[in-house]
């Protein structure tokens, strides 16, 4: 019984390794917000992705003090004040791509796929729906997407002596390099 057992734990993990994963732990996230008195702009490039090519499954990870931005001040009222970094960490997105068929990771190109999923952001979870471009040049895959997202939707509070200064819609970019693996 036990080699049964044995042999049904390797099917297993050759099942696993067939499928081919792509990791990034330096992708870009940034944001952007424009209000008449004063943009606001954060990047981080350490977010954490994983891409199950065959599913299309995907998932995204950024640590919200990673964030940097232009003005030192603005960086910590975005982690106390408006993000509560300390509560509330990170942000995530785990989804999928709608036809992951549509990229051919064996031809250059470009190729536009939908993106469905959950993205958490400040505890707070909602649907999210966007275009997302795959660039595929030889043994690498460059994934961007943008997508716009209201403050309010993530339980982000804005005092009402700023709230003039902060933009209600959010234009959150991502951009990722992943390497094919042989």
């Amino acid at each position: 019984m036990k080699f049964y057992f044995f042999l049904f734990l390797m099917f297993l993990t050759s099942i696993e390794l067939d499928a081919q994963k792509l990791f990034s732990k330096t992708a870009q996230i940034s944001f952007f917000s424009s209000t008449p008195i004063e943009d606001i702009e954060a990047i981080s490039n350490t977010a954490n992705t994983v891409w199950d090519v065959e599913s299309g499954k995907m998932q995204w990870a950024v640590l919200i003090k990673s964030f940097e931005f232009e003005k030192a001040l603005m960086q910590e009222h975005f982690n106390e004040n408006y993000m509560e970094s300390s509560s509330f960490p990170k942000a995530t997105f785990k989804g999928a791509l709608v036809n992951p068929s549509q990229l051919n990771l064996d031809k250059n190109g470009n190729y536009e796929v939908d993106l469905k999923g959950k993205l958490t952001i400040h505890g707070e979870t909602q649907d999210i729906q966007c275009k997302a471009l795959f660039v595929v040049e030889g043994k690498r895959v460059n994934a961007s997407s943008s997508l716009v997202v209201l403050v309010e939707d993530f339980g982000i509070e804005i005092p009402s002596i700023v709230r003039e200064n902060i933009a209600k819609e959010i234009t959150i970019n991502v951009k990722v390099d992943y390497a094919i693996l042989d």
